[in-house]
């Protein structure tokens, strides 16, 4: 057993101790188990807030996207700061409402604003479509990565049923506080590691970061730029775009923003979290070394695993696996918490109505394991590439957005019907796009080069916009209709 299978074993039995044991001393009723009580301070919200920055996909999509399309990356370093700018405003509105009314979910926002059930159901279904494959994301990376980091020791199969073992036994027992517990592990270990290796490697290879970015450019002409192709400057900024809008458009986001028990922590963490996003500078370093010392690899999202194999001691590659573990393990908490919640709370409760809070709190335990399971099935009949998993999940999800953000204002000119129309018809038509593998101006006809390769996700966010506007108009007037109708027949003498 070499030293990186020691590192890798200990930080498996560290990760699972702390999922167990964070619920000692904890209510574990419904409202304990999937927002913490909504007693967690600074910290911990900072955290969980941050677990979308440091998942498998700073390990693997990040460094491997600058492998292997280089400019094309950068998108991932803007998103995140212009999405932290949104929440500056957006957070604290959501936790002030979500307190006020004791909400659990994200469903259960829409059903309060908009006083409908039905749209409940809707956004239920398309974020459980969307935490899916960004589940689907985390145990995959976690098998690459425990894999690749035990040289080939541990099958990246076994990895991925072991992890998802221990992942849905944790979250029964001890919901969000095992992802809060294991974050603070997980972000000292990123930093560590990433920050660590990411000055490392250039600095050994080349000298300098400016070295490196030389020698990049002179091995790989136009590397460092974006593509005239698919990932053209269209779809650079329609990425970032769709990414920073559906940035806490995430279900286990609104979640994460119910713990807390100050509303001022989202204001503190949206000046900071942009200034530790640029942790991922460094990834994209290990990316740029890793084309010039292993160039070739036929899958760019191993270039992180493979520059550490190639370069550094066992233990240390140890070290790396185990960071990526718990990077996909907090993040993989979180989605299978607010799985089994939203679906406990907004599709079991609907169901079964006058079912008992401590029935509702045992069904969304439930149905952690079998949400896991679906996400297994899915990853083993074939997945993408880790960053287009990724887009693929904020596609759906932003399509919550445009009713979300109406309901901010004092008189919501949007209506239920709308609302829903508008979300239902985005999301079928990010699905058939995705399915169809068809682009933007498959759909929209002719389009000048720049725009031809925009992001699925926003041509769906457009036609939604539209949607819910027409059917709001159309709805809101046969309500008008309605209402005048009726207090004509209540004025008119009877008989």
């Amino acid at each position: 057993m070499n030293g990186a299978m020691i590192v890798l074993i200990l930080a498996f039995v560290a990760t699972l101790a702390l999922g167990v044991f964070a619920r000692r001393g904890k209510q574990m009723d419904l409202e304990g188990w999937s927002v913490g009580s909504r007693g967690f301070g600074s910290l911990i919200v900072f955290l969980l807030l941050a677990g979308e920055i440091y998942t498998t996909f700073t390990f693997l999509g990040a460094s491997g996207w600058a492998y292997a399309h280089g400019g094309a990356a950068y998108y991932i370093l803007c998103y995140g700061a212009l999405a932290y700018v949104i929440s500056y405003w957006l957070a604290p509105a959501i936790w002030r409402y979500g307190t006020s009314k004791k909400l659990l979910t994200q469903p259960d926002w829409f059903i309060s604003k908009y006083n409908n059930r039905l749209i409940g159901a809707v956004v239920a279904v398309i974020g459980i479509v969307a935490m899916v494959p960004y589940l689907e994301l985390q145990l995959k990376g976690l098998g690459i990565i425990v894999e690749e980091t035990s040289y080939g020791k541990i099958p990246s199969t076994l990895a991925i049923w072991v992890g998802a073992l221990a992942l849905t036994a944790y979250v029964v027992i001890s919901g969000i506080h095992a992802a809060a517990t294991n974050a603070i592990v997980k972000d000292v270990l990123v930093l560590i590691v990433v920050v660590g290796i990411g000055l490392y490697l250039p600095l050994h290879h080349s000298g300098s970061i400016d070295a490196m970015f030389h020698s990049v450019q002179n091995g790989h002409p136009g590397m460092l730029a974006l593509s005239p192709g698919s990932y053209n400057t269209g779809w650079f900024i329609s990425s970032i775009v769709l990414s920073s809008l559906g940035f806490f458009m995430w279900p286990h986001y609104f979640g994460a923003v119910y713990s807390s028990k100050n509303p001022r922590t989202f204001r503190r963490n949206a000046m900071l979290l942009p200034l530790y996003q640029l942790v991922l500078l460094f990834v994209f370093f290990i990316g740029f070394t890793a084309l010039l010392v292993v160039p070739g690899l036929a899958d760019g999202d191993m270039s992180l695993l493979a520059v550490a194999r190639a370069e550094l001691p066992s233990w240390i590659v140890g070290v790396v696996g185990a960071a990526g573990m718990f990077c996909a393990l907090v993040p993989g908490a979180m989605l299978l918490t607010t799985c089994g919640t939203v679906i406990a709370k907004n599709v079991v409760q609907e169901v079964s109505p006058g079912a008992p809070p401590a029935r509702i709190a045992i069904a969304a335990k439930i149905c952690v394991p079998v949400v896991a399971l679906v996400a297994l099935f899915l990853l083993f009949q074939g997945g993408s590439a880790i960053v287009n998993l990724l887009l693929l999940g904020y596609a759906f999800v932003t399509q919550l957005l445009p009713s979300m953000l109406m309901t901010l204002r004092r008189n919501n000119p949007i209506t239920a019907a709308g609302a829903t129309a508008g979300m239902v018809v985005g999301a079928a038509v990010v699905a058939w796009l995705t399915i169809s593998t068809s682009s933007a101006s498959d759909v929209l006809g002719v389009l000048p080069p720049a725009l031809q390769h925009i992001n699925v996700g926003v041509v769906a966010l457009v036609i939604n916009i539209v949607v819910m506007i027409v059917v709001s108009l159309v709805t809101t007037s046969q309500n008008d209709t309605d209402a005048t109708a009726e207090r004509a027949t209540v004025a008119s003498p009877a008989g």
